[in-house]
């Protein structure tokens, strides 16, 4: 799963990759529950093992993004 998370007064985006198998609807409370208080940091492991911490008041969006094995690369082939 990709996460994208928007920061306040900053043009640049967070973007992890988490483990395969992570669950959704349970990111998605966790998130919803931590940014419910000023002071809390939203805490995340990427795929690594690199751990991130974002204050939830600096948090602008969260973009959650399943993972695809129908992901391509570069151009689409058309018809010649």
């Amino acid at each position: 799963m990709d996460v994208r998370i928007g920061v306040t007064n900053t043009a640049k985006e967070i973007d992890l990759e988490l483990p395969d198998g992570t669950d959704a609807d349970a990111l998605s409370k966790q998130i919803e529950e931590t940014l419910g208080s000023e002071t809390a940091v939203l805490w995340l492991t990427d795929r690594r093992g690199r751990r991130v911490g974002v204050p939830a008041r600096k948090v602008a969006y969260v973009e959650l993004e399943a993972k695809s094995d129908d992901r391509r690369v570069g151009f689409g082939s058309g018809a010649h």
